[in-house]
């Protein structure tokens, strides 16, 4: 495959991770499928970072659309393009590498959640882990079903950001191997032109 065509199904493939990640973090702030939560500031902390909508979203998502680009024919498939890929995915890896951590660390520290009649993480600097005993999901009584909710939508957020961080990762390979030997992507045309 050629270095161009790498580059289109890297882009290709980072946009929707983009969006999923986008769309995570936002579902994030309204635990229970309730706002009352975040107008009361009742919201965990690492949603807070926004490390879905800055990192694995935004960060990955201006990246995506140039890496994309390079891979079309007749828009920056040349050498200075791959050239600018390569920073762009260097971009990406920092929004992905950003993304992982704050999703690792809510899935860590687990939700903010009222127990008994205080709001605290009740899950945060002990030393066995909520994820291992589902007993222990019990404690959080509202919002409603809050330790599933943000378990499913900080996982996600871990799985799309360590894709990102892989694809990001390819592409500024590949964006080398674009720089120093070109995209390929005429060279057919050419050999038929000069026959």
């Amino acid at each position: 495959m050629c270095t161009g065509r790498c580059s289109h199904c890297v882009g290709v493939t980072l946009l929707p991770l983009a969006v999923i990640s986008i769309i995570c973090n936002i579902i994030l702030f309204f635990p229970g499928w309730d706002t009352k939560y975040v107008k009361d500031g009742h919201i965990t902390e690492e949603v807070k970072y926004m490390g879905g909508l800055i990192g694995g979203g935004l960060m990955v998502l201006v990246p995506a659309i140039h890496i994309r680009l390079t891979g079309a024919h007749g828009c920056c498939a040349n050498r200075c393009g791959m050239f600018l890929s390569i920073a762009f995915a260097a971009v990406g890896v920092a929004g992905a590498l950003y993304s992982f951590s704050v999703a690792v660390l809510g899935l860590q520290n687990g939700p903010l959640c009222k127990v008994a009649v205080i709001w605290t993480t009740p899950f945060k600097d002990k030393e066995d882990s909520y994820l291992n005993d589902r007993n222990w999901w019990k404690t959080c009584w509202e919002p409603k079903n809050v330790v599933e909710f943000n378990v499913g939508l900080f996982s996600t957020l871990v799985v799309t950001s360590g894709l990102q961080l892989v694809l990001c990762a390819i592409q500024m390979v590949n964006g080398l191997f674009g720089c120093l030997c070109g995209t390929c992507s005429h060279k057919g045309r050419l050999q038929t032109i000069r026959k």
